[in-house]
């Protein structure tokens, strides 16, 4: 059984480090520039000059499609990487200092948890304005509280552990204790959830961007391009299919590593239990 889990996490890990890879090189082997319009060619369907075909304003599908998967991999992986910080550095605090830090904390969790998230991200969109870096902005204000929630829950059951009493009394501060011996000790779970939000990030972003509240116009991200080719769903529908296709499949992606992290930790924790 841990042999299949293993191959399997390697076999998604591959998936998507191949899917990164490509999103870097992309801008290598584009073989039309995603930017240039051309009405002569506007709306001409899949052919071997044209893959997926061009959109509206003649510009080839496939070089947008594969532009927007930088804007649209990276920009999620960003956001991840910056709740996890956030949401954990302040999860370990609430958790280990306790007190008022730690109620006035919890409070605000509870607030910011009061809402749908994708209804949270749009209400904070709306205020800062359009633009991919108001959009990214929005979505850390809705993901960071999952991992100060979680980040708080394991430091409670980590400090009481021996080799934190010990920590103490060989004169560690409480910052050596947080970041020495009880972050280390936390971050697999937390890498579980990461793993996990990065496709729900994917989508939320292309989904704030579909509003017009996301990356605007004419940056070639799969939202954008959505939003665009909506009104030409009847009678030109590669124009949307392709963007949609290249969100399913990457969204897929990173939801079936996030399970085979997943797995892979419940498996080593079961083997090590006995």
């Amino acid at each position: 059984m841990k042999h299949k889990v293993r191959r399997q996490l390697i076999f998604r890990a591959a998936l998507a480090a191949l899917l990164l890879a490509g999103a870097d090189l992309c801008r290598k082997v584009l073989p039309y520039d995603p930017f240039k319009t051309d009405m002569r060619s506007a709306g001409k369907p899949p052919s071997a000059a044209h893959w997926f075909g061009t959109d509206n304003l003649g510009r080839d599908v496939f070089s947008r499609v594969l532009q927007g998967s930088q804007t649209s991999l990276y920009t999620a992986i960003c956001i991840v990487l910056i709740v996890f910080l956030i949401g954990t550095v302040i999860g370990i605090v609430s958790g280990y200092l306790g007190g008022i830090a730690d109620t006035v904390i919890m409070k605000i969790i509870t607030i910011f948890q009061a809402f749908p998230s994708f209804i949270l991200a749009v209400a904070v969109a709306g205020m800062l304005g359009p633009g991919i870096i108001n959009g990214m902005i929005s979505l850390c204000a809705v993901y960071w509280t999952t991992y100060a929630r979680l980040a708080r829950s394991l430091v409670q059951q980590i400090r009481g552990e021996t080799y934190i009493k010990a920590a103490k009394l060989c004169g560690a501060s409480k910052w050596q204790i947080m970041l020495r011996y009880i972050m280390p000790n936390m971050i697999a779970p937390l890498a579980v959830t990461a793993a996990l939000d990065v496709g729900s990030v994917i989508l939320s972003m292309a989904g704030l961007s579909f509003l017009g509240l996301g990356a605007q116009r004419p940056t070639a991200e799969w939202g954008v391009m959505m939003s665009e080719a909506r009104t030409y769903l009847q009678t030109a529908p590669w124009i949307i299919l392709f963007p949609g296709l290249a969100l399913f499949i990457s969204v897929i992606i990173f939801n079936l590593l996030g399970d085979s992290v997943r797995d892979s930790l419940d498996a080593r924790t079961e083997r090590n239990s006995y």
